[in-house]
Parts: C-alpha cells; sequence; structure tokens
C-alpha cells in the first residue's frame, strides 16, 4: 500500500516549498529510487526546473520535465500534465488536488505551506487518503 507523508512548513514562500522538494528528490535519489515531482500547471513546472540547477553549490540533480525526450531516462522528472512513465517509487505532490495516479507510488510526500488557501487545500488532501485508508504520517518542519 502506497506510504502518504505530509510535510508541514510554517513558511508560505513558493522557495521553502521548492528547496524542500529538492531536499526530499535529493535523497530518493541518493537511494537510487525515481522521483516524479507533480505540479499545478508549467510555469510551476518551469520554475521549480530552474531552481533545481542552482538549489545547491557542488550537487546536481539530474532532473528534467516529463515532455523532455530523456524523461524516460532521467531519475527526477517534474510534470504537471502527465502520468509518469512506469518507474514509479516517489511522488512529490505540490499541486492543490491528489493526482490520479497517485496510487502507482511506493510513497508519495504532499508538501503543505504555511498560507491559509494551500493548508486548506492540504486538508481536503489529507481527508482523501484517509477516507481510503491510506497511512498518513504528519511531519511538522519549523523554519
Amino acid at each position: 500500500m502506497t506510504r502518504i507523508d505530509f510535510y508541514v512548513l510554517d513558511d508560505s514562500g513558493v522557495q521553502a516549498q521548492n528547496m524542500l522538494a529538492c531536499r526530499i528528490a535529493n535523497k530518493a535519489y541518493d537511494k537510487q529510487q525515481h522521483v516524479y515531482i507533480h505540479t499545478n500547471d508549467q510555469g510551476q513546472s518551469d520554475g521549480l526546473d530552474q531552481f533545481m540547477w542552482a538549489y545547491q553549490d557542488g550537487s546536481f540533480l539530474p532532473h528534467c520535465q516529463h515532455q523532455a525526450k530523456e524523461s524516460t531516462d532521467t531519475p527526477i522528472v517534474i510534470g504537471h500534465d502527465h502520468e509518469p512513465d512506469d518507474k514509479t517509487d516517489v511522488l512529490i505532490n505540490l499541486a492543490n488536488t491528489v493526482p490520479s495516479f497517485y496510487s502507482r507510488f511506493e510513497r508519495v510526500i504532499e508538501l503543505v505551506t504555511g498560507d491559509e488557501p494551500t493548508r486548506e487545500k492540504a486538508r481536503a488532501r489529507f481527508k482523501y487518503y484517509r477516507d481510503r485508508g491510506y497511512p498518513i504520517e504528519t511531519h511538522k518542519l519549523a523554519g
């Protein structure tokens, strides 16, 4: 059964959310897991793609957007309007809704920022998973 983790950030900024998404993707990559980062739209995908190129000095996260030719061979893929390919270890959901394909993953990571409209949408996603019997863990992160 898919494991669901909610990471709740005090910070409501996009940069804090992107930083945490990169840290989680980096840990999964170190474990040789494939990661799909699901976003709301092309703008959010582009922003995260750009952020990943410079997120940490001295390291590189091999990533691309879903529509790229090399997406089937890249361990970290960013997308918003396509289902990921078969390699499905970790889903990092940055979108406001639960993606229809979430249950194909071993683990789903939901990132929740500090602003109230975003938290309300996260509560709806939490209820969705809970009502379907998924094990959920919540991690509150300060700063």
